[in-house]
């Protein structure tokens, strides 16, 4: 059987799924505070839709999926959604991003999903009144609780901290010290231009290069070896139980052993997150295409994937990265 190999013989063993465009937070670097124009609910994939583009994807070669949004839990039934994703058998791991806010009732039952493997969880400041005004919702006490029950649970846990110049900065060793006692691994992302507005001015420019600096200042760090297709360069400190990780998003230093593809919500297949979109999934499997058809158009897009995040971005047609992370999945 045909395995998603694209045109710089990367193969494709990973895809990144958005169940939903809606969030109930707002944080700045990913919306405007109003929100965005919210798509109605025909127009999104349904679980059923989905569940057979990963299926498909699957038999194509496909081994883990990691399922986004917007917030996943906004969506009626996603765990419902969990379950059934988990008897495909082709599938080797099931992975979550959450904002955490709504998360914590459903922990156990996620942990008796065998192939739920890892849960990241965005939290990109330790202080309530600063978590406020980047997320613009008072929701702290529930994402740090949803934090200690995701550390005591038998689930792999990575902190997201997006590196915000002019806001949480001054936070990044207060972060790499969680990961002495406990078992996390804290993760430092880039800022990148997906917040509905576009590139924002920034005081300081904080790249993978200067975020390690800044963590240099305070502690001694030596890096691991990461498996080549990781989104992270990844560091561990001596008699700390946890590890750190810089996502050069942004910079996209990453690009070169890229195993990646994106599905948006609306079924937009995405080659690359700094492309705008390469195919419609939903309208082509609405209009009557068959499993073979999918195979096929997967096989054939994937030949369209760009050698780096540079190129998807210069071969834009709509125009500067301005949309947001929640339209996109993050």
């Amino acid at each position: 059987m045909s395995k998603l190999t694209d045109s710089f013989g990367r193969r494709i063993e990973y895809v990144r799924l958005a169940v939903t465009d809606r969030c109930n937070l707002r944080c700045q670097y990913c919306m405007p505070a109003h929100g965005i124009d919210i798509v109605p609910r025909q127009e999104l994939l349904t679980f059923k839709e989905m569940y057979r583009l990963i299926r498909v994807l699957t038999e194509l070669g496909v081994k883990k999926v990691r399922l986004t949004g917007g917030e996943p839990f906004v969506r009626k039934d996603f765990v419902d959604f969990l379950e059934m994703l988990s008897f495909n058998d082709l599938l080797d791991e099931i992975n979550i991003t959450t904002n955490g806010a709504l998360i914590s009732q459903h922990i156990s039952t996620i942990e008796n999903l065998e192939k739920v493997k890892k849960i990241n969880l965005s939290i990109d400041s330790l202080n309530a009144d600063k978590f406020a005004k980047i997320t613009r919702r008072d929701v702290f006490p529930e994402v740090y609780k949803t934090f200690e029950l995701l550390e005591k649970s038998s689930l792999d846990l990575k902190l997201n901290v997006v590196v915000q110049s002019g806001f949480n900065t001054d936070e990044i060793t207060d972060f790499v010290r969680l990961t002495k006692d406990k078992n996390v691994a804290v993760r430092f992302i880039e800022e990148m231009p997906f917040n509905g507005k576009g590139q924002r001015e920034m005081k300081e420019n904080w790249t993978l290069k200067k975020i390690l600096e800044e963590i240099k200042t305070e502690f001694i760090v030596e890096e691991i070896q990461s498996e080549k297709s990781s989104t992270s360069r990844n560091y561990k400190i001596d008699n700390h139980l946890g590890t750190i990780g810089i996502i050069p998003a942004f910079t996209r230093t990453i690009c070169n052993d890229c195993n990646r593809i994106r599905i948006t919500s609306t079924g937009t297949f995405k080659n690359c997150l700094f492309d705008d979109g390469v195919f419609n999934l939903r309208d082509f499997i609405r209009n009557g295409a068959s499993n073979e058809d999918l195979k096929e158009l997967f096989l054939s897009l994937i030949k369209e994937k760009p050698e780096n995040g540079f190129i998807a971005e210069a071969n834009r047609k709509k125009g500067n990265v301005s949309e947001s992370m929640s339209t996109i999945g993050g």
